[in-house]
């Protein structure tokens, strides 16, 4: 059985540990609270049992917990600048055994491994089992979901190291990515505008409606675009046929 309030005593004393005036901390705890309660709410909407409901919301607990020792040692949320922090955050749970102070029946081990590895991969491993699966999808849409929260509500400085995108120019295989719906692969961009696409093209990945509803309905997507300012002419225009694009494209997922 999982007990998600002791899970989330032992959260709150894994954070003892590090320092909560670090802006980064504190977006990060945020988040990941943010995380664990979409996972709920996922997993609710698509008719999961109560335990299904319970890991999946102690994935979301989870998922991020390789992001404190990386800000702490490496000030960065940028893993190719530092280490994978999903890689990071098994070593953390499972090297000495902290996993058990928050969940006391190791069945679900292998999930909870799993599923925190895949979160934050440009695709899910193949050959894995449906039940497996189903969670993995859960805690990559949760995380999605709440990145365009982030994105648009919290210092842009901890997304793109910098505050001022307005001068920002766009790549243009990044654009054609976009365009034919394709995952941006992290290592081809070149601008913080590129980084903004491809956290827009969060939409192509997205598995379940609610999320896809969420997106279009708060306008994540023009509010995001809106915040960076944008000044340069080309910019403006590709990423006004950005937003056209998703918008359609989330329109024709959600008929």
């Amino acid at each position: 059985m999982i007990n998600i309030e002791n899970a989330k005593i032992a959260f709150s004393n894994f954070l003892k540990n590090y320092n909560m005036d670090d802006g980064k901390i504190a977006l990060k705890v945020k988040h990941i609270y943010k995380v664990s309660e979409i996972s709920r709410k996922i997993a609710v909407k698509n008719n999961f049992n109560e335990e299904e409901q319970k890991l999946a919301e102690l994935i979301g607990l989870l998922h991020d917990i390789g992001r404190f020792d990386q800000i702490r040692i490496y000030n960065t949320f940028i893993d190719y600048k530092s280490e994978n922090h999903a890689e990071l955050g098994i070593k953390i749970l499972f090297k000495n055994g902290l996993i058990r102070k928050f969940v006391e029946d190791d069945k679900y081990d292998e999930i909870i491994k799993i599923a925190i590895l895949n979160h934050n991969k440009g695709k899910i491993d193949d050959g894995l089992n449906q039940k497996v699966l189903k969670f993995c999808k859960v805690i990559r849409d949760a995380d999605k979901l709440d990145i365009f929260r982030v994105l648009t509500t919290e210092d842009f400085k901890d997304a793109y190291e910098k505050e001022d995108l307005s001068n920002e120019l766009v790549t243009e295989e990044i654009v054609n990515e976009f365009m034919n719906n394709k995952y941006i692969i992290y290592k081809n961009r070149k601008t913080c505008a590129d980084i903004m696409i491809s956290h827009i093209a969060y939409v192509f990945d997205f598995n379940f409606r609610y999320c896809l509803e969420k997106v279009k309905n708060e306008k994540y997507i023009e509010k995001l675009v809106k915040r960076a300012n944008y000044k340069n002419k080309d910019t403006i225009e590709k990423m006004n046929e950005i937003i056209n694009f998703a918008n359609t494209y989330m329109d024709k997922r959600l008929r």
